[in-house]
């Protein structure tokens, strides 16, 4: 009995702290593609002096299918939600954003404070409009 106590306690520590890792794990590798997508963009509009044009959500923008992974770009992302290509919207000229993600804003707020202002009211992260915008321009 006294066994079965002490692994019934064990796990009551070791599953928010792996839930804690977890989220981690999943906010890294969101902001890794964040980057590397926001990259690509950057990369096509040097190259052809204009962004490529407003795509719906989960749809790879015109000429960019060289760019960026199309699989990368279509699944859901490591939040939950699908990544998105927003140009001359939500008061910004160029931005990736993604919709329906089903993390916290907590959560959001936490990548916020790695990669910006911490604030999602200001700065290059943003939300809007049910979405979270990275701005390019």
């Amino acid at each position: 009995m006294i066994v079965v106590v002490i692994i019934g306690l064990l796990a009551a520590i070791a599953i928010p702290a792996l839930q804690r890792v977890q989220r981690r794990t999943q906010a890294t590798r969101f902001i890794s593609d964040l980057r590397t997508f926001a990259q690509a963009f950057d990369t096509y509009a040097l190259e052809n002096g204009v962004w490529p044009g407003n795509a719906g959500s989960g749809v790879v923008p015109p000429g960019m299918s060289d760019q960026i992974s199309t699989t990368a770009w279509t699944a859901t992302n490591t939040l939950g939600g699908r990544w998105n290509w927003d140009e001359n919207r939500f008061g910004v000229v160029a931005s990736v954003s993604t919709t329906g993600v089903t993390a916290t804003v907590a959560d959001m707020l936490a990548i916020d404070a790695q990669i910006d202002d911490g604030d999602l009211a200001t700065g290059r992260f943003r939300s809007a409009s049910g979405r979270y915008l990275w701005v390019l321009e």
